[in-house]
């Protein structure tokens, strides 16, 4: 499957199964059939469930990397199309202003991938700079 195809699915949100992080685990598993995303599937079902398990993992970055290097896939200096990068990207609002958080995304071209509650988005995001090779 190509990444184009991939992004053009009919990509639903759920927590735990297709939220922002199983996103893009989804992806490496299209594109490599590893799957970085298996020990959590099913295992949280709601915001404050994955936001204690990223706590727990010392932030997304660092889950995102234990699980991508434990199968392999390293650490990039430049993204290019299909690899996975950490964007900054508003994640809500509430009585402070936007949310912004640290997400995992797919770049794809000079774009990056990500998964909403309303679907996935492609657009300009800030990238932090941390991205891994998926080939």
């Amino acid at each position: 499957m190509t990444l184009q195809e991939y992004i053009r699915l009919p990509h639903r949100w759920q927590w735990g199964y297709t939220d922002c992080t199983l996103f893009a685990a989804d992806w490496v598993v299209a594109a490599t059939g590893k799957d970085p995303g298996a020990e959590l599937r099913g295992t949280y079902f709601d915001a404050d469930a994955a936001a204690a398990i990223l706590r727990a993992s010392g932030g997304a970055e660092r889950l995102v990397g234990a699980k991508l290097s434990a199968l392999g896939f390293h650490r990039v200096q430049t993204a290019r199309d299909g690899d996975i990068g950490m964007v900054l990207a508003m994640t809500g609002f509430d009585a402070a202003g936007a949310r912004v958080k640290e997400i995992p995304a797919i770049r794809f071209g000079p774009l990056w991938a990500v998964m909403s509650a309303r679907g996935v988005m492609v657009k300009h995001l800030h990238w932090t700079g941390v991205a891994w090779r998926i080939a």
